[in-house]
């Protein structure tokens, strides 16, 4: 993952960031030496955010299939999680 210094993003702005994903999908911004955010394409978040989706999907396909599930009215799920 390619780094980028919190102070070349202050000078260069966008184009420190553009450099930065050039080459890669992501890219770590470093304030005084510490990692401290990720930089993404949006293409890539959006991959990410629909893995993110299919993985919780399987997920509750598993729990119905596995039986992990209650079949109950809204009021009586209301009632149970105030309970």
């Amino acid at each position: 993952m390619h780094t980028i210094v919190a102070n070349d993003l202050k000078m260069r702005g966008v184009s420190a960031l553009e450099e930065g994903l050039k080459s890669e999908d992501e890219a770590m911004i470093t304030v005084r030496g510490k990692e401290k955010y990720v930089v993404m394409r949006v293409d890539h978040y959006h991959y990410l955010r629909e893995m993110e989706l299919e993985a919780a999907l399987l997920e509750a396909r598993q729990d119905v299939a596995d039986g992990n599930v209650i079949r109950e009215s809204a009021e009586a799920h209301v009632r149970r999680m105030a309970g």
